[in-house]
């Protein structure tokens, strides 16, 4: 059985969409403003602003009244019959990036029983990169009382044909369209489309085609890899969060009531590897208030570091330098690997805060304020993903992000969890 099923879908009826949806929690996390703009454009508007917990505030004093809020809003959201339900449905999207550029996607449900984080794992679903198990209790607290589940989940499928998401344009109509609206914030404009029984079928026939053991192991050349049908995209920590709070409740439950259980399930986006809209990213690190020369110094002494382009490139930026430099004696695959090596143990024992930052002016701009360095990358090729992942596991976390921050998956859609 393929682990991408139809679902209950919810959607507000009645709301002002563009105050309705907001961007995905784990972005702009060092930017303060970005979430006081949201809040102004939302003012007293119901909003997905009101029902998600946006990171930059995981560490606030006051984040469980937080929390408590946002359940609360959600039980008042059903009570006044928010939101309309699209019974056992997929929705066809159509995402109109700021950059005039289509991505395409596919709303529905996957079986949370297919799905792993756990490094080595040969499951159908498998994480692109290293779960933070310390990443998951805050955003469990947020899940744990939630009535919904709104997905900021991106989960892509290795589609070289184009045959499953970007067909499906030709088969609805106008007559199935369940929103269209601008997103605020340079979010471009999302259109979805409720898909019919037929529709259905044919796409979850060829994600069969895609999960037969003798094509996959004949399409990467490798053998007794396990079939890795579907691959994390985007919100990570996200679905190793629902995963969690399914494994808590199953601890609790008979077999047979945690099989049916809604949170067996989430909501997530599916979009194609091949998208000509979907770009890979390179995700930057921040360090905050250290000490710039220690850290460069103890750099250069766990590293053999040179100017000459011998090794992993990448960039350092501080109050006083901008230089590409290279590593010729790398400890992983990677460039990110081997610098996020260097961090994980700088940071374990010296002063300074580390951030992901997307975006290279963003980061430069940030590196060279005092007491900080940035480090940017070059973004990986998508088309060694997949192969890179059955063969090695999931590559170091924030090794890549899909797109801009204003390109993410925005909130939009809903499901119940209880």
């Amino acid at each position: 059985m393929i682990p991408f099923k139809r679902a209950n879908i919810l959607i507000p009826k009645n709301v002002d969409m563009t105050k309705w949806s907001v961007v995905a929690c784990d972005q702009y996390t060092s930017e303060p403003e970005y979430w006081k703009e949201v809040e102004e454009i939302v003012g007293d508007a119901p909003s997905t602003l009101r029902i998600t917990l946006p990171e930059i505030f995981l560490e606030d004093a006051d984040v469980d009244d937080k929390i408590a809020k946002i359940n609360t809003t959600m039980k008042e959201y059903l009570d006044q019959d928010l939101f309309t339900e699209l019974p056992n449905t997929m929705l066809y999207i159509e995402r109109k990036q700021s950059d005039g550029r289509v991505r395409e996607g596919l709303i529905g449900m996957i079986d949370l029983e297919d799905y792993s984080y756990e490094q080595g794992s040969s499951s159908l679903i498998r994480a692109t990169e290293k779960t933070v198990i310390e990443r998951i209790p805050p955003r469990l607290k947020v899940r744990d009382n939630a009535y919904l589940e709104l997905p900021h989940i991106m989960i892509l499928i290795d589609d070289d044909k184009k045959e499953i998401i970007e067909n499906l344009k030709n088969e609805v109509t106008e007559n199935d369209k369940v929103y269209d609206f601008d997103l605020m914030k340079k979010g471009g404009h999302i259109t979805g489309y409720k898909l019919s029984d037929k529709s259905i079928d044919n796409v979850l026939n060829h994600l069969e085609a895609l999960s037969n053991k003798e094509n996959f192991e004949q399409k990467y050349n490798v053998h007794d890899k396990g079939v890795l049908l579907f691959a994390m995209g985007d919100g990570n920590h996200s679905l190793a969060t629902a995963k969690t709070k399914y494994e808590n409740l199953k601890k609790t439950m008979s077999e047979e009531e945690y099989l049916n259980h809604p949170a067996r399930y989430a909501l997530v986006e599916l979009v194609n590897l091949h998208s000509d809209a979907l770009e890979f990213e390179a995700i930057h690190r921040v360090i905050f208030d250290t000490d710039v020369n220690d850290l460069i110094d103890s750099l250069y002494k766990y590293y053999d570091i040179n100017e000459n382009g011998e090794g992993q490139e990448f960039e350092l930026v501080t109050e006083s330098m901008d230089k590409k430099l290279y590593i010729s004696n790398p400890k992983s695959n990677i460039v990110v690997g081997s610098i996020q090596m260097f961090l994980d143990e700088y940071l374990k024992n010296n002063k300074g805060k580390i951030d992901y930052i997307h975006g290279d002016d963003t980061t430069r701009t940030m590196g060279k304020e005092k007491g900080n360095v940035g480090i940017l990358f070059k973004p990986m090729l998508k088309s060694e993903l997949y192969k890179t992942v059955i063969l090695d596991g999931a590559l170091p976390r924030k090794t890549f992000s899909m797109g801009h921050s204003y390109d993410k998956r925005y909130y939009l859609e809903a499901r119940k969890i209880k």
